[in-house]
């Protein structure tokens, strides 16, 4: 071997026992996020986006986002639970609920009459999912950065103003979810059940006679043009319904992340971010609301004691829910009261 290939054989090996001795230091990560929301939506600018800025600043630069606002890896956001766990995305912000049936656990906190504020039972639906090993064996193959709930959910409709429980009859109402299709069916509606972005076409066509949602959403799709009559419920009831959102990552990308990355994840994720994220929804309905006053829209507030007719005909679907999880092997009564105590908890 010639003395110059030696020498530079020895150089190589220095160089390389050197870098072996440095720190490793993360490299630049671009995480791809997956949603249903239209991209100025309350969800992407609020709640998605300032979280990935706070990853962004605290790692350095390290962790960024790319986003994929409606469903633009394609798909339905009935699907996008699968994307995060199968590695089509790497997160997802979602509801469970989209798909009918699939996770029955956290459902409980769509019951009807059971919150009052998504601050507080944002909270509540985190800690019922850290402490109950079923609810965590139903959501795995992500890992979840957060659940929340959305704020107070209303009754829209576009040519029949719901005042009282009979005035339910005879129209087709969409809701997002298995738990408040069942409620629209027992307040005597005729239940449609499709995700958000079906909802305007479906109002315009006239397959829908109007819908369940809370205010913040209905701006970015419009919805305050395609109806005329809002019907709220007593501020002083609770909610008449909610709905449970997930925010998940898939989990060997997180698993393929440095320790310190790992952290910043972790750090931003869970029962604070729960906790801010519900109270963006609650003063989320301001804003929401005022597009459907410019729009001239009759309001409506249904008084409590109309509500106790629409409570007693919604609340044998809390005894349905008992015995539909209790069948699959779980205590549905102790979930039950468990999911009721956490919501008064965090409303103190």
């Amino acid at each position: 071997m010639q003395p110059r290939h030696r020498i530079r054989l020895v150089a190589a090996a220095l160089v390389g026992a050197l870098c072996a001795t440095l720190p490793v230091q993360a490299q630049e990560v671009t995480l791809k996020v997956a949603h249903f929301w239209a991209p100025g939506a309350m969800a992407p600018t609020k709640v998605i986006a300032p979280w990935c800025d706070k990853i962004n600043k605290e790692s350095g630069g390290k962790l960024k986002c790319q986003m994929y606002p409606a469903m633009q890896l394609g798909g339905t956001p009935a699907q996008l639970f699968d994307q995060a766990r199968d590695g089509v995305a790497d997160i997802v912000y979602t509801l469970p609920g989209y798909t009918a049936g699939r996770f029955p656990l956290v459902e409980v906190f769509e019951l009807p009459f059971l919150t009052a504020n998504a601050e507080a039972s944002s909270q509540a639906v985190w800690e019922y999912y850290l402490t109950t090993p079923a609810v965590q064996k139903e959501l795995a193959g992500v890992k979840p950065l957060m659940l929340h709930t959305h704020d107070k959910g209303y009754v829209h409709t576009k040519d029949k103003q719901i005042k009282t429980l009979a005035d339910f009859k005879g129209l087709k109402m969409r809701a997002p979810t298995r738990q408040t299709n069942k409620l629209l069916a027992k307040l005597g509606a005729t239940p449609v059940a499709m995700p958000l972005p079906a909802v305007p076409e479906a109002m315009s066509k006239g397959v829908i006679d109007g819908f369940l949602l809370p205010w913040e959403v209905i701006p970015s799709v419009k919805l305050q043009e395609l109806t005329k009559y809002d019907t709220e419920t007593d501020p002083k009831e609770r909610t008449l319904y909610t709905a449970v959102f997930l925010m998940a990552m898939n989990p060997a990308k997180y698993e393929s992340l440095p320790p310190e990355l790992k952290k910043v994840i972790d750090n931003n994720s869970g029962a604070a971010l729960a906790r801010q994220t519900g109270r963006t929804w609650d003063e989320s309905a301001t804003a929401g609301r005022k597009a459907a006053e410019d729009h001239k829209n009759v309001f409506y507030t249904v008084p409590s004691s109309e509500l106790a007719n629409w409570r007693n005909a919604s609340a044998s679907l809390y005894d349905e829910w008992v015995a539909d999880v209790t069948a699959k092997g779980n205590d549905g009564k102790a979930m039950l009261s468990k999911a009721q105590s956490l919501i008064q908890k965090y409303e103190k």
